[in-house]
């Protein structure tokens, strides 16, 4: 369609103010790498204060956890339904008020609810910015972009890690919270005044004045106005989010929230368990924060060069490898001394695999799923993906509390990475595919269900 700004925004060299909302994705994604790594830097703090076994350490380090996957699932679907912007507004407020409650906490139970409420904001705010960062970008780009937004997370592990070191060696574990429900509530006002509307959002869901929101938006983008919004025809003007569920995408749905959770079991096997397990080696919590903040290092170099080889290797080969690539590191962690150098060393190496692998994820969910469930879509595979977050450090406390080895328990912990390749070595996916569902808004991706050559 000729008057499509869908299709414009699809074909057309983004611009600076395209890359500046990619950019603030970015920033918003780093809040999320530093609240779930929050708890792992206080981790030893609270434990010392509150005297909690490791069994039940491990089920306070889950309860973010638990509000993302119900963040993810349910808040998605309000993404799709009411809009990305007041969906990542809302996830905000949330965020900013779950952090500055936990502070005034003096019991595990009203912690763990204020961790809940925390995690149910960065779970919606996730399925809604993995959408905006694809919809903003050109198809040629959009590969690079969501890579460069996910490159936030570990961004965010890395610089609050910096900091968080630093404050630790003065002040206690809630010092961790103020910090972050700071600067979480900065962020409010920078995307209420920068970041408009999904257009592509607009187009589908034709709210009241969305030829003006359009044009606004198209306007600062240096494009021209449309007068009237492109026709939908009868099949896409009835979509909703259950499509995720339909016959030409239920098995992709089953294949990417599998390949998901099983990855994520190794992930946070290292976010949540190294700040403990080097304090138990007989070093201070700072040193361990130190030594996570290394994870985040080797996690952002993963993310931005992941970005550069999507130009080069087929996407869905290259997420594979890094699978593979994720659960050998994560073996080679077990077999570790106390020595902080190489602990650091080996956490960055596992980092920048293990992100990798989260990177090729959210290219390819991004991909695979069209406009009116690409939230839903992404929020669902997250969302029960992330079981695999909350399952985590719960089964490996469990474990240590048994007096499992270090070796044998990075052992078992690593098999996640390797479960998640042979689950998504099942995704049937051609090159031709790679932005399928964004080229073609009319026409669900049944093509990427079929065997390709």
């Amino acid at each position: 369609m000729a008057n499509d700004p869908r299709e414009t925004l699809n074909s057309a060299v983004m611009t600076r103010l395209q890359y500046l909302l990619v950019a603030l994705t970015v920033a918003l994604n780093a809040l999320d790498g530093f609240d779930v790594m929050a708890i792992s830097f206080a981790s030893p703090g609270i434990a010392a204060e509150w005297k909690t076994t490791m069994a039940g350490l491990g089920i306070i380090l889950s309860m973010e956890l638990w509000g993302m996957a119900a963040g993810s699932i349910v808040l998605g679907g309000v993404a799709d339904s009411m809009g990305r912007r007041p969906t990542i507004l809302g996830c905000l407020l949330m965020m900013a008020l779950g952090m500055l409650m936990v502070t005034t906490t003096t019991n595990v139970l009203v912690f763990s609810f204020w961790r809940f409420i925390t995690g149910l904001g960065i779970g919606g705010m996730l399925a809604a910015i993995n959408a905006q960062a694809a919809e903003f970008s050109s198809n040629k780009s959009r590969p690079m972009a969501i890579a460069i937004m996910s490159a936030g997370y570990p961004i965010g592990g890395v610089i609050g890690g910096m900091v968080v070191t630093q404050m630790l060696k003065v002040y206690d574990w809630r010092s961790v919270f103020y910090f972050g429900a700071a600067v979480t509530a900065v962020m409010i006002p920078l995307i209420f005044f920068i970041m408009p509307e999904s257009v592509h959002w607009l187009v589908r869901k034709r709210p009241a004045g969305a030829v003006e929101k359009i044009n606004a938006t198209m306007a600062r983008f240096g494009h021209g106005a449309i007068a009237v919004l492109p026709e939908l025809n009868g099949s896409e003007d009835r979509k909703n989010w259950l499509d995720i569920f339909s016959k030409s995408l239920v098995a992709i749905t089953v294949i990417m929230t599998a390949s998901y959770f099983l990855h994520i079991v190794t992930f946070y096997y290292i976010l949540k368990w190294v700040p403990k397990l080097v304090v138990n080696m007989g070093f201070s919590p700072s040193s361990a924060g130190g030594v996570l903040t290394w994870a985040s290092v080797g996690g952002a170099a993963g993310c931005l060069t992941f970005g550069f080889l999507t130009k080069h290797f087929d996407l869905k080969n290259l997420t594979l490898f890094m699978f593979v690539c994720s659960w050998l590191t994560t073996v080679l962690f077990g077999q570790t001394t106390n020595d902080l150098v190489v602990l650091s060393a080996l956490v960055a190496i596992a980092g920048y695999f293990i992100n990798s692998g989260i990177v090729g994820m959210y290219s390819l969910v991004a991909q695979v799923f069209p406009t009116h469930v690409r939230a839903s879509g992404t929020g669902f595979a997250i969302g029960v993906g992330r079981g695999g977050s909350v399952l985590s450090p719960i089964i490996a406390g469990i474990f240590l509390q048994g007096g499992m080895s270090l070796p044998v328990l990075s052992l078992i912990m690593s098999t996640g990475s390797i479960l998640a390749f042979a689950a998504l070595s099942q995704l049937k996916w051609g090159r031709g595919n790679a932005s399928g569902g964004m080229k073609d808004e009319n026409k669900l991706v049944d093509g990427l269900s079929s065997p390709r050559a």
